[in-house]
């Protein structure tokens, strides 16, 4: 019998990332070119019939489609390697989309329906908002992840997330908790009814909780990635040097601020303390070491998976889970400078 190679034996094979080759496969631009010729001459020679490569073929798998918003966070492109992992043995296809985060994921949805005919569909970082109206006459089941869908009210729909709110509130408690009370928090569209505006919800309600109420002007929207982080807080801590914190809903907007205020000639966290939001790897090596939220990744995604399967071939009815998430206090936290006289 034939060996039957997955996407994840390409990659280990390559040694590169499961998201790698779903780029390669996809023909994606933003891969390296020594990188690709490797994957490529690997798939040749191993005879590997990828997404791309199986549409034209009548198949008695199913097709998943699998929608990224969000090139440039490192958060949701792991979240997304995880599931392409946890996928990777069943005999269904994945088809990957990559996304800019101010893209239509539901457009996109309508148009991988069409061209892959998808059987069922995993949106990862998407944004719940009037553009859902979309995908609503879709009959296939889909699993949105890292957003709670409860609000949405799709029959089809299900969704794995972390209690946004709570652990917003979570982040705001402890910095007001040692002091703080000058706060900026960079994040997304506040009212935009997403996990992000949640997360702003549950900080404001620390506020409230305490008597306090948060200064509008010290949130800024913010692309999620390393760039932005670094411009916005440049750009705002530029005008606003009696700021004492700073939370961000990303940890790669975080690490890119701390590089920013350090250009500005502030310390972190002795002048500036700082807080993000995912928990990826390299908040653990940051100088100093990023305090974060961490999401459970490899649950998000295995929950993900099996919750669309159950959908898709027992007909599961919807759920909407909500996972745990971790506080890892670190070092980019302490209570604010106080001058001397």
């Amino acid at each position: 019998m034939d060996e039957v190679i997955t996407i994840k034996d390409i990659a280990r094979m390559a040694n590169v990332s499961v998201t790698t080759v779903s780029r390669v496969l996809n023909h994606r631009p933003d891969v390296n070119p020594v990188t690709r010729e490797k994957v490529e001459r690997i798939i040749a020679e191993k005879h590997f019939v990828g997404n791309q490569n199986a549409r034209g073929l009548k198949q008695t798998s199913e097709v998943i489609g699998l929608i990224i918003r969000g090139r440039s966070n490192p958060f949701l492109n792991s979240l997304a390697e995880s599931i392409l992992d946890q996928a990777a043995s069943l005999p269904d296809y994945v088809v990957t989309e990559y996304i800019d985060e101010k893209a239509d994921e539901f457009e996109t949805a309508l148009r991988m329906t069409r061209q892959n005919h998808v059987k069922g569909m995993i949106f990862v970082g998407s944004l719940l908002d009037d553009r859902v109206k979309a995908i609503r006459h879709l009959e296939i089941p889909v699993v949105f992840t890292t957003v709670n869908a409860k609000a949405a009210s799709m029959q089809n729909a299900s969704s794995v997330a972390v209690d946004d709110r709570s652990m917003g509130r979570l982040v705001a408690e402890q910095l007001l908790s040692v002091g703080h009370r000058k706060i900026a928090v960079f994040g997304s569209n506040p009212i935009a009814g997403d996990s992000l505006a949640m997360r702003f919800e549950g900080f404001c309600d620390a506020f409230t909780d305490h008597g306090l109420s948060f200064n509008s002007d010290d949130y800024r929207e913010c692309r999620f990635s390393l760039d932005a982080g670094y411009s916005t807080a440049k750009d705002y801590f530029s005008s606003h040097p009696d700021t004492t914190a700073l939370f961000t809903m990303s940890d790669a907007v975080a690490i890119g601020a701390i590089r920013a205020l350090r250009d500005l000639g502030k310390n972190v966290p002795e002048d500036v303390s700082v807080i993000g939001f995912d928990g990826i790897d390299l908040s653990r090596f940051t100088i100093p070491r990023l305090t974060t939220v961490e999401q459970p990744v490899e649950e998000i995604a295995l929950r993900s998976v099996n919750m669309l399967l159950d959908m898709m071939e027992k007909n599961a009815a919807p759920r909407h889970i909500l996972v745990n998430a971790v506080y890892r206090n670190r070092d980019s936290v302490a209570p604010p400078h106080i001058p001397a006289d």
